[in-house]
């Protein structure tokens, strides 16, 4: 997913840049109560002040088909929502 929304345009990450190469998920959104499995599929993203309605506009556009392009490719998505 990171590569392809890096292909659109798109700056993402796993994690926050103070836990760049930790393979463990984020302890944040442990302490939130989401499971680990769903920790670990978590995207970051992050908005400034520089950012318009049009950033989040194309963001929602090229987010679906990618999503929807990893699910078709997974094995997993017999059954998922």
């Amino acid at each position: 997913m990171l590569l392809s929304l890096d292909m659109k345009g798109v700056a993402a990450s796993t994690g926050s840049a103070c836990t760049s190469g930790s393979l463990e998920p984020s302890h944040v959104l442990l302490a939130m109560g989401i499971p680990p499995e769903e920790a670990h599929g978590s995207l970051r993203l992050t908005l400034g002040k520089d950012n318009t309605r049009e950033d989040v506009d194309y963001f929602v556009k090229v987010i679906k088909p990618i999503v929807e392009k990893l699910r078709d490719m997974s094995p997993l998505q017999e059954g998922v929502i």
